[in-house]
């Protein structure tokens, strides 16, 4: 009686294991194209990596209520596809969504794939990046993660036309340290960090616009939030959306000293600060009003057209 007590409770906790990898979209079903990043190893991989996981447990933190999947130990890199709905003109924007997790983790649903359900709604292509971590960042301690988005860039405009995409209006969004991520692709687009590998490694890794959700390591809390020297925005740096509540622990000042960066370049920006929210929200929608930066994201959007004017 016993065992067959322990064969119910596995095949419960399976059950319940698949349940919320279906709600979460993680992993992607047959339906989304998924590409990996390096035709070989990514540059610098180790031999033998610790297989890849969800590292959620029991002790975590729930969102709006919700579990979220905390992918750790990604040494293969991917690309996955979540095209635009039907019924657009002509080939669509697309975003690079850069999930967050402190350069350890992934927070791959709920920074990820609830990305791009959010995007496509908007009419906007989305190419989820799931990039190396743990230990992976912030550039210059490891090139790792840097070295995915650059490469990522220039995948998806390699692939623009058979993805229905412009390339011209190819952007970035990334959550925390995937903030800090679309920030330093911003800065540093002209270089690439490994040697070209095919024709993809040819084409910008400029993002046309990025869109920079509660950034870390763009101030230096030990110093006095300096602004992180390794981010040096020009005047070529794409327009930028950024939002942070002032009550994160990571630090407000991420967004407020960035955004000062970036208008004393005179690169265009756009800033959103709200007195509550704290850290790790991404699209989940609570009672505070910081939860609405998607909708203030769409306007934006349509202000710097990338998706069409509104007609009057």
């Amino acid at each position: 009686m016993q065992r067959i007590g322990l064969i119910l409770l596995g095949a419960a906790l399976t059950m319940t294991a698949n349940l919320a990898a279906q709600s979460s979209g993680w992993p992607p079903d047959p339906g989304h194209v998924t590409l990996p990043l390096w035709p070989g190893a990514a540059p610098g991989a180790p031999a033998n990596p610790p297989a890849e996981a969800d590292m959620t447990t029991a002790k975590d933190n729930l969102i709006a209520g919700r579990p979220l999947v905390r992918l750790g130990n990604v040494s293969a890199p991917t690309l996955t596809l979540y095209p635009a709905k039907a019924g657009s003109n002509g080939p669509a924007p697309a975003v690079v969504v850069f999930p967050g997790g402190g350069y350890s983790i992934l927070a791959i649903d709920l920074e990820g794939t609830e990305v791009c359900d959010w995007l496509n709604s908007a009419g906007v292509t989305c190419v989820l990046l799931k990039y190396r971590v743990p230990n992976t960042g912030p550039w210059p301690k490891s090139p790792a993660a840097l070295q995915d988005a650059q490469r990522a860039m220039g995948l998806v405009r390699e692939h623009a036309k058979e993805w229905g995409i412009d390339p011209s209006r190819v952007g970035v969004l990334g959550f925390s340290a995937g903030g800090h991520l679309a920030a330093a692709l911003s800065t540093h687009y002209d270089q690439r960090l490994y040697l070209h590998v095919d024709a993809a490694d040819q084409l910008s890794c400029r993002p046309d616009f990025a869109v920079v959700v509660y950034p870390g390591y763009l101030a230096l809390a030990d110093k006095n939030f300096a602004p992180n020297p390794e981010i040096n925005p020009t005047a070529d740096t794409p327009p930028t959306f950024i939002v942070q509540a002032e009550d994160d622990p990571v630090h407000v000042e991420n967004a407020t000293v960035y955004f000062e960066q970036l208008k004393n370049a005179k690169a265009p920006a756009e800033l959103h600060i709200y007195a509550q929210g704290g850290h790790g929200y991404g699209l989940r929608r609570t009672a505070l009003p910081v939860t609405t930066w998607p909708a203030s994201v769409e306007t934006w959007l349509h202000t710097i057209n990338v998706l069409p004017a509104h007609a009057e």
